[in-house]
């Protein structure tokens, strides 16, 4: 008799979803971080592994200075990383919502064709390109402007290059989205008001794309912070990032609960972000 009251119910598919979600989220996301939780309160076995012994210690290292180096390191590379993508996207995206229809889906198709391409082979070809005897070394030396090859490789440039190139495609599409929305009739508006594209791009198009901005800048920042593939292979391992430091303290140094110390505070370091930008978003003055 209930579950005919519950199966006839308007009620019932919102229920049932809000059931399989929590399940989800409870088995796929919960569950898991509470395991990593109680590994970083954990101590690391003699060989590696896991010895179930409480301890702070994992959380007390976390704060050691050169960890600390290493956060700021990763911060700086997410935030300019962030700010040069937003940089670039803007204009690519603005060409992407003003164009007419059959170019819109060419330029998106060649926004979209990275992702169809693994990130760890698109991250190897950037080893080609930059190495000494690399693309852009050989051809930079034929013609003339090289004598010998520049080191790009393993440094903190190719590195910056690298975070660029992955992440960008995720700044682009939320502003497009965002451009869509504003009314092209806005820009005229302006212009007749006799405002120069300066004037125009500061208060129309720079305002209304806010939430683009916010949007891509988390899609940005968030990856970029948590990198590992990309300063380990284009870094050569010497321009060390917080991702590359739990990689190698879980499968080099098997230093789980270290590890997972990190981790957590990787997590904490981007809540405290996102309560301060939210913060920040919500004191704004509107107008």
């Amino acid at each position: 008799m209930l579950i005919n009251r519950l199966a006839t119910s308007s009620a019932f598919p919102v229920k049932l979803s809000l059931v399989s979600a929590s399940l989800f989220l409870g088995l796929f996301f919960f569950l898991p971080l509470v395991l990593v939780f109680g590994v970083s309160l954990a101590s690391r076995g003699m060989y590696g592994g896991i010895t179930w012994i409480a301890t702070w210690e994992n959380y007390q290292r976390v704060l050691d200075p050169l960890v600390g180096v290493i956060f700021f390191r990763s911060l700086l590379f997410a935030g300019l990383t962030t700010v040069v993508c937003a940089v670039v996207a803007f204009p690519l995206a603005y060409c992407l919502a003003r164009a007419s229809r059959p170019w819109q889906l060419i330029l998106l198709t060649l926004v979209m064709i990275p992702f169809w391409t693994n990130f760890l082979v698109r991250t190897y070809a950037w080893v080609l390109i930059l190495r000494a005897d690399g693309i852009l070394n050989t051809l930079l030396i034929r013609l003339g402007f090289l004598e010998e090859p520049l080191p790009l490789l393993f440094t903190d440039v190719s590195v910056f290059v690298g975070l660029v190139y992955g992440y960008l495609p995720f700044m682009v599409l939320p502003l497009v989205v965002a451009i869509e929305r504003i009314s092209p009739q806005l820009e005229d508006a302006a212009f007749d008001l006799y405002a120069s594209m300066g004037a125009m791009f500061r208060h129309v198009l720079l305002p209304l794309s806010t939430p683009g901005f916010l949007a891509g800048g988390v899609l940005v920042f968030i990856p970029s912070l948590g990198a590992f593939i990309t300063p380990y292979l284009l870094g050569g391992g010497q321009k060390m990032m917080l991702g590359t430091l739990i990689q190698q303290e879980f499968l080099v140094a098997r230093d789980w609960p270290f590890g997972s110390a990190l981790s957590f505070g990787l997590m904490g370091t981007v809540l405290l972000l996102w309560f301060l930008l939210g913060r920040t978003s919500v004191g704004k003055d509107p107008s």
